[in-house]
């Protein structure tokens, strides 16, 4: 499956790009709608586990955490970071295509554009 997000009226779309597109809209089935995106995954790795709406994937990773420090496994439930926010939809689909790009993401965190902002100001400059 090849998931790809667009931001599209302020909300971020998932697609399955791997669906034909409708021949009415042209659009490849529509999976997810949400203001922001969370991701999931190990900061030792890059290793992304969940995507996704922030609510699911906060729980999603609440669940992991406890599930893993219950077997033991405290390294692993601590390596599990969950980022969400108004993130640049390049960056967020690089994460998805790219194995371990989530760790890269991670590092530069705190130099990112704010998400919406610059995609916004693209569509009003073309």
């Amino acid at each position: 499956m090849a998931l790809q997000y667009q931001l599209k009226e302020g909300n971020y779309h998932l697609y399955d790009m791997s669906t034909p597109a409708s021949a009415v809209t042209g659009e490849h089935r529509l999976r997810l709608t949400t203001d922001n995106v969370a991701i999931a995954f190990d900061a030792s790795t890059g290793a992304l586990h969940e995507h996704g709406s922030p609510f699911r994937i906060n729980s999603w990773a609440t669940t992991a955490r406890r599930r893993l420090r219950a077997a033991g496994a405290l390294d692993r439930a601590n390596d599990i970071v969950v980022v969400s926010g108004p993130l640049p939809v390049d960056e967020i689909n690089k994460c998805l295509q790219i194995s371990g790009y989530c760790r890269h993401m991670f590092t530069r965190l705190a130099t990112l554009p704010h998400g919406k902002r610059i995609a916004h100001q693209r569509s009003n400059q073309l």
